[in-house]
């Protein structure tokens, strides 16, 4: 689950219009903006076993902190809980926590029984990951819904507005597709950096955020 997560972040411009972009991104991707760092400091560990299911080459051997459901529920609390302490808005306080849980809730669908409910158990995953069709269907759909809510809820206020926002849109697709098509990474440092650039591209909806308002918001001109 890739762009998925990304239409769940635009879906939540929706029912949290005064909520950035950029906070709905990084709550819907805080479990992989999490997760290279636990990588690379050996807390977590993946194993590149090309043919472990159809759409990826990676073995999620245990990542307890940053996706086991009991781990989960506590990072929704704590992302919600630091806008709510930021912003003193309890609504939105809780779509930001969601959407952290949204991630968990999504990759079950594609993951295969490797998702811990606990630090150490028990796994789950409805492993769609080895029926790609279905897969990219659901994530295609998730994402097309995202970007249909993201744009009935916003208007861009000038040009960068609408091209940024559209050049996001484009390059979050080819990253999956090339994701899905691409080889194999070369080790387990690779895939640690390539995932910690994912933080850009919560800067990059933190600018396209910046750049539009509220549907039916009139500018002063």
């Amino acid at each position: 689950m890739f762009i998925g997560h990304f239409g769940a972040g635009l879906a939540g411009k929706k029912p949290a219009p005064q909520v950035s972009l950029g906070t709905l991104f990084l709550a819907s991707q805080w479990l992989d903006l999490l997760w290279p760092l636990l990588l690379l400091f050996g807390i977590e560990h993946v194993v590149i076993n090309p043919g472990d299911t159809i759409m990826t080459p990676l073995n999620f051997s245990d990542y307890p902190y940053s996706h086991s459901l009991i781990f989960v529920l506590a990072w929704s609390i704590i992302i919600g809980g630091i806008y709510f302490f930021i912003k003193r808005n309890v609504k939105n306080s809780l779509i930001v926590g969601l959407l952290v849980l949204s991630h968990w809730v999504l990759d079950l669908f594609v993951h295969r029984p490797d998702l811990p409910l606990l630090t150490s158990g028990p796994n789950v995953g409805f492993g769609l990951w080895n029926s790609p069709v279905i897969a990219i269907i659901l994530e295609s759909v998730i994402f097309i819904l995202g970007v249909w809510f993201y744009i009935s809820a916003t208007s861009a206020k000038d040009k960068i507005g609408t091209y940024a926002f559209w050049a996001l849109i484009v390059f979050l697709v080819i990253i999956y597709f090339g994701n899905i098509m691409g080889p194999p990474p070369p080790d387990v440092k690779s895939i640690a950096y390539l995932g910690l650039t994912q933080w850009l591209l919560v800067l990059w909806a933190y600018w396209v955020d910046r750049h539009r308002v509220a549907a039916g918001y009139r500018l002063k001109g």
